[in-house]
């Protein structure tokens, strides 16, 4: 048994806890975080002299409680100091923030794609995230980590992205061309996370926004790709190959239209927006974005489904659509209400934002 390694885990996880319950409930105690975590006392007070270390914690002036004893120290998430790039690497476009570790976004960047050859898009990335971090830097604030967000299928366990057939990619080992063209881009060595974007903009939501999220979240991302980001039981749930929530290559009509991944009749060629462009009325590409909530509704039953992407942005009443679209469904079978589908918080950049969650 892999003693030492069972204890780190448990300690990122419970320090984890402390930091989401400092994001949502500034200014708490040690006390209260004992309280609220269900950890003890003497666990929050280790944990937290090691996130004041770490850059992650400040405390604040002590506060005198109405009751006898002395004045509790409220701690909060410290953003003043460290911050986190997020990228997500779209189909035509790069998008670069900078975001506190409150989700507050500091800065962005924005570029077409000049080529979607991988070291080329690693080197142009890494060239925006220089600029985002000479921007921090003039702020003071020093770079803690970085995540990207990619349009296909990554493989945590290999570090592979397997598939991504809107740009052409399969198999490519993205990290270290990331982490070489970051070198050369003069950017400092940090952490480089990678995640397919529909999975990063469910972080943005799940991990910044005051949505009424409790451990379950499915955002659904549409523009030239579809996708779904999907957290259950408090964590993305990617899959065994990253390849979860691909719902853009679901079959929704045998033998139908081709599609960019080879397959016919996929989601994607429904309400993909190279579809939507050319529909008389684009929002009729809610139908089927409705039917596919349903169908993500009926299988996970999340407590909040968001909807994203270049498509809702540019055709907002297609959600008008998917919204009524689901409740149909939902009352023809007598079933509770539908849920409200909301747009999401941080607009086009919610996956770079997930990215840097």
């Amino acid at each position: 048994m892999n003693t030492t390694g069972d204890q780190q885990l448990v300690r990122r996880i419970n320090r984890s806890v402390i930091l989401r319950l400092l994001r949502k409930q500034p200014c708490l105690s040690r006390a209260q975080i004992a309280k609220e975590s269900g950890l003890t006392k003497s666990t929050v007070s280790l944990l937290v002299q090691g996130l004041i270390g770490d850059g992650w914690l400040c405390e604040g002036d002590a506060a005198s409680e109405q009751r006898l004893g002395r004045p509790s120290t409220p701690l909060q998430i410290d953003d003043a100091s460290k911050g986190l790039v997020g990228v997500e690497v779209a189909i035509d476009v790069l998008r670069v923030v900078g975001v506190s570790f409150t989700g507050q976004v500091l800065c962005s960047l924005e570029e077409l794609l000049a080529s979607k050859e991988p070291s080329l898009v690693c080197l142009q990335a890494a060239k925006l995230i220089a600029r985002v971090n000479a921007q921090l830097t003039k702020r003071g604030i020093a770079l803690h980590g970085l995540g990207v967000g990619l349009p296909g299928a990554f493989d945590e366990a290999t570090g592979i992205l397997t598939f991504a057939p809107n740009l052409g990619w399969r198999n490519v080992d993205f990290v270290p061309l990331m982490t070489r063209s970051l070198a050369q881009a003069g950017v400092p060595p940090v952490p480089v996370h990678v995640q397919n974007e529909a999975d990063t903009a469910a972080l943005s939501e799940y991990e910044f926004s005051a949505s009424a999220a409790k451990d379950s979240l499915i955002f659904v991302t549409c523009g030239v790709g579809v996708g779904a980001g999907i957290v259950l039981n408090d964590r993305l749930f990617t899959g065994v190959q990253g390849m979860a929530g691909e719902i853009g290559h679901s079959i929704l009509q045998v033998d139908g239209a081709q599609c960019s991944c080879g397959r016919r009749g996929c989601a994607e060629t429904f309400f993909g927006e190279r579809v939507l462009t050319q529909l008389k009325d684009p929002a009729q590409g809610g139908q089927f974005l409705g039917l596919v909530l349903h169908n993500l509704w009926t299988t996970f039953n999340p407590s909040v489904i968001v909807v994203g992407g270049s498509s809702c942005a540019r055709y907002p009443a297609m959600v008008d659509v998917a919204q009524k679209t689901l409740e149909r469904y939902a009352a023809s079978a007598g079933i509770a209400p539908a849920p409200v589908v909301q747009t999401a918080s941080y607009g086009l950049l919610a996956s770079a934002v997930g990215a840097a969650a």
